[in-house]
Order: C-alpha cells, then structure tokens, then sequence
C-alpha cells in the first residue's frame, strides 16, 4: 500500500461504502483534485462578485481569463467564486455577504475572499467588518462540501502583482489541501530574471522534501537536492528524477553553513530560493524525555535553519538577487501535541525566526515565509499508531490527510518571484485543522 493511500477514504468513495457511512454519519472525504500538467482543472466558470466599495472585480476577472479559467455571470455550476469585500465599512453592509448564498452553493472548487488589512483601518466599525471576515471565512470552510475550499486574503495598498499571483494560487488545483486560511499580500518586488534559477532543499531525499524538489523543479528550477550521507540513495534517486544535482550535508555538522553556502556561491553564483525543509522527530511524554530527544530536535529542526541562514546571509554571492527562504514549521508548532514538547517548540520556533528576519531581509530584497502542514501522508504519519493516524487524518474541514505534494506546492508557490508581496507569514496547509490554535 502506498503511504498517499487512505483506506477508508477509499472505500467510502465505493457505492457500499457511501451506504454505509451515510447510515452511520460517519465522515465521507471529498477526493481532492489536484494540479496535473497539461490537464485542464477549471472545468465550469468563474465568478468575481464585487461588493460595496470594491475596486478591484475587474483586474481580478482579466487575471482568471487570462490564467485561462473562464469567467461567467454564476448563473450555473462555478469551479471559483471570488468576492471583493475589501470596500466594506459598516456593519449594515455585512448584510451583503447573505447575497452570495445560491453562488456559494453552486461552487465546486475554490472560494477566495479578498479584504482589506484591519490595521488599516482607521475606523473602528471599519476595522471590526474587515476582521470580521475571517469568522466569515473560516466559518464557510467548514460548511464546504465537495472539495471546495474557502480562503481570505488581506490585500495592503499597492499590492497588484502579488496580488495577482496569490489569486492564481488560490484559485487553482494547487492550493487543494489549503483550507481556511488568512494571508496578508503586500506590495513586495518582483525577483529579477535570470536565465536559470537555482533552489536548493534540505532534507530532500524523501517525503516533503522529495515532493518540492519536485514542484520547483517543475517551475524551472535547478535543484540542489540536500541530505545525508546515509540517505544518499534515496537522494540521488530523487536529484536524477528532477535533473537537479546532490549534495551530501548534515545540518548539525558545525561545517555545513559554510559548505552550503560556498557550494551554492562556486557552483552557481547563489541561490534563489533556500528551502529549510529538514526535520526529525523524537515524540515521548515531556516528564520521560531525555537531553539526547531534547536536543537532537532542536538541532536539525531549529538551530540548523538558524545558522545556515546566518551564513548564506553572510557569505558572497551565496544568495542571488530577490532570494526566497521558505521554513517548514508545523500546525503542532501553532498548536502543540501531546508528547510532541521539543518538535513543537522548534516549529514554533522556526515562526519567530521568519517574524525576526522579514524585516530586515525586505530591506535586502529577499523574502522570508513559513509553510505549516499538518497531517500529511509521509513515512513519518505511516509510522504513526492507527487510532492516532486516523484521528489525524479526520480531524479538518476536508477529513483526509494531506499529501507531500501539497505543501510542495505551497512552497512552489511562495517561492515564485511575483510572490514577493507574501513576507513574514505562516501558510497553513492542513485541510483546515479542526483542532488547536
């Protein structure tokens, strides 16, 4: 059995199966679709609703036409439904929102609300309505059905090109498994071209890390697939399927910020995108862990990031223009787990390490963001007891787990230049998790 396999998510797609869980109440998962080259996705149209005060239905719409998703009236089936709420400033205006009821209800796809940044807002009422969207938002999510997933973006003044790229994003086969979510888009710059881009991906050799290499390989990256020496099989596996190359590198090792970095400076004159994809885990109650479980975490999932940052950041001609640094936090970082003390607090770490330097990359003209899964079908969940495994991957408002490929494409997307405007954020990839934070 394969580890994207689901069991029960498949036998309750099977007719006997839909009896019986429909008999019983029990969950029955949506299959999720996902992106395929060259298949088409957006089989109905699109729709772009503008509510009071909304500026931008127009240059949306041209960005689905010309992302080639046709846009209609919403008198049929809709594959998205995008509404500009951003110009709603009065409670009584949030009456408008029961006016997309029969559109939502036709909508098999994605639904993407675009809103104004609260802090803003002057306003008091104003800045209430706008927040008020992400109960909205998140509250849609969970009546969804079908698949169909429900986002917020938060769009800050001059945020145009990001903002087109985010809406590609989020209207498109890739974002399936993102469910739920608020993210802010600013005005960002653009990466400057070059001819070829280069990303570099720790822990490559499986899982996640294998799926990204993957994805930007797809976008038309050269990827520096990274792991270790005794994953070098699997490694070299993974570089020769994306055309990319190997390099052999232990996190922890007090020499791989500067083999790292002068690797990707000699080689090819820096990195675009720096993907800190390496983790492990060492889960046992908090009163039965040891310094050895403690601290080998910390190491790879959270001191590693740290000082491989640090020296890319520092040496020459290691990062190239408009780099992108994209860390792999976790939900269990945001919202803890039992038995899980060290991992949490290293993916909650890695949040205050891109909060810390977003700042300060910005000013540099790089961009910073973090990647939070949740249950995600890797060798780590295939590991994982069933009771909790299945709870895992019943618990969000899709009741299945996600891919590898799925939080592939998060970073993919993050780690695009016209994705500028996205710095600083967490992007949660988890279904819509029901539980925590």
């Amino acid at each position: 059995m394969g580890l994207s396999e689901d069991p029960y998510g498949a036998f309750v797609r099977t007719a006997p199966g839909k009896l019986l869980a429909s008999r019983a109440g029990l969950p029955r998962p949506p299959r999720l679709r996902r992106f395929v080259p060259d298949e088409e996705w957006a089989v109905d149209p699109a729709l772009v609703v503008g509510l009071s005060g909304a500026a931008r239905v127009d240059e949306v719409t041209q960005w689905l036409r010309d992302s080639g998703i046709a846009v209609g009236r919403g008198d049929g089936p809709l594959s998205a439904l995008v509404v500009d709420a951003s110009g709603l400033r009065t409670v009584a205006e949030l009456d408008e929102l029961l006016t997309l009821a029969p559109r939502f209800r036709r909508t098999r796809g994605r639904v993407l609300v675009l809103s104004a940044v609260p802090a803003d807002v002057e306003d008091p009422e104003g800045r209430a309505v706008q927040r008020g969207l992400e109960g909205f938002v998140r509250s849609l999510a969970k009546e969804a059905r079908g698949g169909t997933t429900v986002n917020l973006l938060r769009v800050a003044d001059g945020a145009s090109t990001a903002l087109r790229s985010a809406v590609e994003f989020f209207c498109s086969a890739r974002s399936a498994f993102v469910d739920g979510q608020p993210l802010v888009v600013g005005e960002g710059t653009p990466a400057p071209a070059r001819e070829r881009r280069v990303a570099v991906v720790t822990g490559a050799a499986q899982g996640i890390g294998a799926a990204t290499a993957q994805v930007l390989a797809r976008s038309g990256h050269h990827v520096v697939c990274a792991d270790v020496a005794a994953a070098g099989e699997q490694l070299a596996a993974v570089a020769n399927r994306v055309k990319g190359s190997t390099l052999h590198l232990d996190v922890t090792a007090p020499t791989a910020p500067q083999r790292l970095a002068e690797h990707l400076a000699d080689r090819f004159d820096g990195a675009d995108v720096v993907v800190h994809n390496a983790g492990i885990t060492r889960d046992r109650s908090f009163v039965n862990l040891d310094e050895d479980a403690w601290r080998s975490v910390l190491a790879v999932n959270l001191l590693a990031p740290v000082r491989l940052t640090e020296e890319l950041l520092r040496h020459p001609g290691a990062l190239a223009p408009g780099a992108r640094f994209v860390c792999l936090s976790s939900i269990n970082g945001l919202a803890g787990a039992k038995g899980q003390t060290n991992y949490a607090t290293s993916k909650a770490g890695l949040v205050g390490l891109v909060e810390a330097l977003a700042a300060p990359l910005a000013a540099r003209g790089f961009a910073v963001n973090a990647v939070a899964p949740g249950f995600i079908e890797t060798p780590m969940t295939a590991a994982m007891p069933p009771v909790p495994r299945e709870l895992g991957r019943r618990t969000s408002s899709l009741q299945q787990g996600g891919l590898p490929v799925d939080v592939a494409e998060a970073v993919g997307w993050l780690a695009q230049p016209d994705a500028a405007g996205v710095d600083g954020q967490v992007l949660r990839v988890c279904g819509q998790n029901l539980l925590g934070a």
